[in-house]
């Protein structure tokens, strides 16, 4: 009896000396978008091929720069069968050559092909950052996406629980009415079924909250069963949109536009073999049949290296580069028209869905009113059970109606910002 006294003691004081378990912060919309761009995703797959092209262009950047390299080493050639002094190769300065030469090449662009390269991954560059601001805005929109359709899967939970609160309670006050001989059983019968429906959709309704809940969570962890805690912001989100700029901002044309242009160097710089090269050499050292300093001595090569023979396949090679270049015009084009239809689209879902809620919202109010005053005329004799149950249902169909506006306004408002380029 002791032993238990000093453990429930021990038991008590470690619970006082434990700290307070810290209830899980309240994340917003932007806390969860901060996560979820903290986290390998495909923007960061994007952000490195962005990074990919940038060492791209430095690559391209330095065929304008000269190289220099060293050459080490020793030739041995047989003599000539008829005099056996002389080396039998004409190439090479003695029977025994020794080499140790320093060597710098440079090309002149004068035909404009490094010059195109260096467009090319400029344009490269050009396309990989508007992807990535497009990987990142794609991000964006789903993570919004995903945190509003939990708010409404709860708030649809919240509706359904207090209509079904109100479902049982009035259950209640039949059967007592009933148990006096002042209600029918088809009265009790339509009471428990309207109940008993009631749980079925709220079993429905949580289990859309659970995964709707690991979809947001999955953005940026692993445990996506932990119970977030988000903020709720349905009743003050559907303010007036701002006005939106252009639909020409979007970052596809930025990639189209990139795309285009880099065709168009790919056709400058296969054009550019067909033009004259110069090369100029440098190269100092020894060269020679014995090596030894003394020997040393530089040489200077010049020389124009002019394609005659390829010329139809380089001419070919380059109008398809200009064909495609051509095609990402038309496609632009085409993209043009059927942005402007999405921005539109967008625009008037916008105006639909803001009036919506001030719609269901009007019809809210007026549902719980029928409900009340369904009750009342009932309880006092003057109306029927199944004009509670109509109402009943009448009350939970508007105040879903009502959420799901305001979540249809919510992701209308992230479409049209996707279709005016924000």
């Amino acid at each position: 009896m002791l032993r238990a006294a000093w453990v429930l003691a021990a038991a008590i004081a470690a619970g006082r000396l434990a700290p307070a378990q810290q209830p899980d912060p309240v994340l917003t919309l932007e806390d969860c978008v901060r996560r979820a761009l903290g986290v390998p995703s495909q923007l960061s797959i994007a952000r490195l091929d962005r990074a990919i092209a940038d060492k791209d262009f430095a690559i391209a950047r330095a065929g304008l720069l000269p190289q220099a390299s060293a050459s080490l080493g020793t030739v041995y050639t047989s003599p000539a069968r008829s005099d056996r002094e002389t080396f039998a190769f004409l190439p090479s300065n003695g029977i025994r050559e020794y080499i140790g030469l320093g060597h710098i090449f440079q090309e002149l662009d004068i035909s404009g092909r490094i010059r195109a390269e260096i467009a090319r991954a400029r344009f490269n560059q050009a396309a990989s950052a508007a992807s990535t601001a497009i990987a990142e805005r794609d991000l964006r929109r789903a993570v919004a996406n995903a945190y509003y359709r939990l708010l409404l899967s709860r708030r649809l939970v919240e509706a359904l629980n207090s209509s079904l609160a109100e479902s049982q309670a009035f259950e209640r006050r039949v059967k007592l009415l009933a148990a006096g001989g002042e209600a029918a059983r088809a009265d009790v019968v339509k009471a428990s079924a309207q109940v008993a429906i009631l749980r079925q959709t709220i079993t429905t309704a949580q289990l859309a909250v659970t995964l709707s809940n690991q979809d947001l969570a999955a953005y940026w962890t692993a445990d996506v069963d932990a119970t977030l805690n988000i903020a709720d912001t349905f009743d003050q989100s559907a303010a007036e949109a701002a006005p939106a700029p252009a639909y020409m901002r979007r970052m596809e044309f930025s990639v189209l536009d990139a795309q285009r242009g880099g065709f168009e160097a790919d056709a400058k710089r296969t054009k550019a073999l067909l033009l004259p090269q110069l090369m100029l050499n440098f190269n100092y050292g020894v060269d020679a049949a014995q090596f030894a300093w003394r020997n040393r001595g530089f040489s200077a090569v010049a020389g124009v290296n002019l394609q005659l023979f390829d010329w139809f396949k380089t001419l070919n090679t380059a109008r398809q580069f200009t064909a495609r270049a051509q095609q990402v015009t038309e496609t632009k084009a085409i993209a043009e028209r059927r942005y402007s239809q999405e921005y539109r689209a967008a625009l008037a879902r916008v105006t639909q869905y803001r009036e919506q809620i001030a719609q269901t919202k009007e019809q809210v109010a007026l549902a719980e009113e029928d409900f009340k005053l369904s009750r009342i005329r009932y309880e006092g004799g003057e109306g029927a059970a199944v004009d509670v149950v109509v109402a009943q249902g009448q009350l939970v169909q508007a105040r879903s109606g009502y959420y799901t506006s305001i979540a249809n306004y919510l992701s209308a408002k992230l479409d049209l910002e996707v279709a005016a380029g924000r």
